[in-house]
C-alpha cells in the first residue's frame, strides 16, 4: 500500500487559491453544501422483548439539528426524546423514525427485529461462533445416556480386568488445553451457528457414505477443523444449529474452493431427542457415538459444573459394542478388553479436594458422570475443546488420577455383532405438484414405517413432519432417507422444472 503524501495547509491552501483543486472544490474556494437529510446509528439492531437500544440521528443540510423520534408500528414499542428504544413484549419487526425539527421533509428509519429471549438453558439461547457458550444448554435430554447420573450405579463384575487391560498404573491425560502443540490446537473444536443466517451446502463422502447422514448441511466456511487446516489427523468439524438444535459432525472434513465439505463420514444428531444410530452404524466417532456432548468445555467449566459424560480412548478395544454406541472398531476378542460405549467412573473414595479449580470440575464429573469410551488412541485420553482459556498447570494435574481410580459401571447386551429387527419402510413418497415453473415450489411428501430419522437431498437435509418444501431451479431428482434402529431405506421423486 502507497503512504499518502501529506502537504503542508499553507500549500495546500496556495493551491486551492490557484484553482489547483478541483471536483471538490469551486472555483471560488466554497465547498459546496452538505447534501440535506438524516442518518441512524445504528441502522437497526436485534433484541429481546423489552430489551433497549439507543440511536443516535445525524441531520446534514440544514442549520438545525433536532430531531424528533417515533415508532412506526402502533404497538411496536416506545421510543424517548433522547432516541431510546424499548421494545414491546411481543416479537415482531418494527421500525424507528427520525424527523428533521427544521424540516420536517427529512426523515430516517432504522429497522429492529424483537425476539422472545429464550429461557435460560435453551437450545436457541447459546452463544454464535467458534467455542461460543451454551448458555447453560446440555445437548440432549436429562434422561439421555451421557447425562445419568451413574454415580450409584452397580459395578461391572470384569471391572478389574478391564481397568488392568486398559492400564491400571496409567495416568489420565487431558487432550485439550490452553495454546498449540507442535503448532496445532489442542482439542477439538466446535461452532454454534444459526441456520436462518447460515446457508446449508453440499457435503459429500469418500469412506462411509453408507453409513453417513446426507446433506446438505449448515457448515460454514469458517467453522474450525480439529488440528488447524493443515491437520492430517481426525480432523473433526462440529457444528451445532442453535435454531433447529441439530447436531452436525463430520470426520476427516476438507472445506472446499466452493464452499461444500468432503469428509469421510458425517453424523447428524437431534439434540432433543434420545435417538440412535443404527445398530453397526459409526459416525464421525468410531463407536457411532456424537463427539460434541462427551468433550469438556470451558464455558461450563468456568460455570463450576460439568453436567454430563466426557468421551474418551483406549489404545486397543474389543470387537464389540455397548449402547449407546452402536459401532465397534476394535481388534481384541478378549473379555478383558474394553467394547466401544463402555462407561467408566472416578471411585466415590477418590480425594479430589486438593487438585486446582479447574481439574477438580472434571474430576467431579467423572464421579457423577463417568466417561464412555469412544475411540481408539492413548490410553485413558479424554477429550475436551481447544481455549486459550485453560490453564494447562491445572489441567495438567489430572494425571495424579489413574486407571485404578476407575471402575467399570455395570455394562447392559455386549454386542459383538448387531442385533437385527425389523427395517423401516416407505410406503410413499411423492411431489405435489411434479412439475413447476421456474421460481415456483413444491410440496415432497411422504409416509413410512419404523424410522427414527428422515433425511431428503439436495436442498432440504434433515426432514420432520412428513413434508418438505422444495423449490429447484432446474430438474431435480430427491432422495428420502428414512433410518430406523435397523437400517435404512431409500425412494427418490423427479420435480420437472419447465422453461
Amino acid at each position: 500500500m502507497r503512504t499518502p503524501v501529506l502537504m503542508p495547509a499553507a500549500v495546500l491552501g496556495a493551491l486551492l487559491a490557484c484553482g489547483g483543486g478541483k471536483g471538490s472544490v469551486s472555483g471560488n474556494g466554497t465547498p459546496p453544501a452538505p447534501t440535506a437529510g438524516v442518518s441512524l446509528s445504528p441502522p437497526g439492531a436485534s433484541l429481546w422483548t423489552g430489551g433497549t437500544q439507543a440511536f443516535t440521528a445525524t441531520v446534514t443540510g440544514h442549520a438545525n439539528p433536532a430531531v424528533t423520534w417515533t415508532v412506526v408500528e402502533t404497538g411496536g414499542g416506545s421510543i424517548s426524546a433522547a432516541g431510546l428504544y424499548t421494545a414491546p413484549a411481543s416479537a415482531g419487526s418494527f421500525h424507528v423514525k427520525a424527523t428533521s425539527v427544521g424540516d420536517p421533509s427529512l426523515s430516517a428509519q432504522a429497522t429492529l427485529t424483537v425476539s422472545v429471549q429464550p429461557a435460560a438453558g435453551a437450545c436457541n439461547g447459546a452463544a454464535l461462533g467458534a467455542g461460543a457458550s451454551l448458555q447453560g444448554f446440555v445437548p440432549f435430554p436429562a434422561d439421555n445416556a451421557w447425562n445419568q447420573d451413574i454415580s450409584a450405579a452397580p459395578v461391572d463384575p470384569n471391572s478389574a480386568a478391564i481397568i488392568a487391560f486398559i492400564g491400571a498404573g496409567t495416568g489420565l491425560h487431558p487432550d485439550f488445553g490452553a495454546g498449540l502443540y507442535l503448532g496445532s490446537p489442542m482439542g477439538i473444536p466446535y461452532m454454534v451457528v444459526s441456520s436462518s443466517a447460515q446457508p446449508k451446502v453440499p457435503v459429500s463422502f469418500t469412506l462411509y457414505g453408507d453409513e453417513s447422514d446426507p446433506g446438505p448441511m449448515p457448515i460454514p466456511p469458517t467453522a474450525p477443523v480439529e488440528g488447524g487446516d493443515g491437520s492430517t489427523g481426525d480432523r473433526h468439524v462440529l457444528v451445532m444449529d442453535r435454531d433447529t438444535c441439530l447436531l452436525y459432525e463430520l470426520g476427516n472434513g476438507y472445506r472446499q474452493s466452493n464452499n461444500s465439505w468432503v469428509a469421510s463420514g458425517a453424523a447428524v444428531w437431534d439434540l432433543k431427542s434420545n435417538a440412535l444410530r443404527p445398530y453397526g452404524w459409526t459416525s464421525a466417532d468410531a463407536a457411532g457415538l456424537p463427539i460434541f456432548p462427551g468433550l469438556a468445555r470451558y464455558d461450563e467449566v468456568a460455570a463450576g459444573a460439568i453436567s454430563h459424560a466426557l468421551r474418551f480412548t483406549v489404545p486397543v478395544s474389543r470387537k464389540a459394542y455397548v449402547l449407546p454406541a452402536t459401532h465397534q472398531a476394535g481388534s481384541s476378542t478378549s473379555s478383558s478388553a474394553p467394547p466401544m460405549g463402555l462407561r467408566v467412573r472416578l471411585k466415590a473414595g477418590v480425594d479430589i479436594s486438593g487438585y486446582p479449580a479447574q481439574a477438580r470440575v472434571v474430576l467431579a464429573a467423572l464421579k457423577r458422570y463417568g466417561m464412555i469410551l469412544a475411540d481408539n488412541g492413548s490410553p485413558w485420553y479424554i477429550s475436551g475443546t481447544p481455549d486459550d482459556r485453560w490453564d494447562n498447570d491445572q489441567l495438567a494435574r489430572l494425571s495424579g488420577i489413574k486407571g485404578s481410580d476407575f471402575e467399570v459401571v455395570q455394562m447392559g447386551t455386549v454386542y459383538t455383532s448387531d442385533p437385527a429387527g425389523t427395517a423401516p419402510t416407505l410406503s410413499a413418497f411423492s411431489a405435489a405438484p411434479a412439475s413447476i415453473k421456474a421460481g415456483a415450489s413444491a410440496q415432497l411428501t411422504w409416509t413410512g414405517a419404523n424410522a427414527t430419522r428422515w433425511f431428503i437431498t439436495p436442498e432440504v437435509g434433515w426432514a420432520t413432519g412428513g413434508s418438505a418444501t422444495v423449490k429447484p431451479a432446474a430438474t431435480t431428482t430427491y432422495t428420502l432417507t428414512a433410518q430406523g434402529p435397523y437400517g435404512s431405506v431409500s425412494r427418490t421423486v423427479q420435480v420437472i422444472v419447465a422453461p
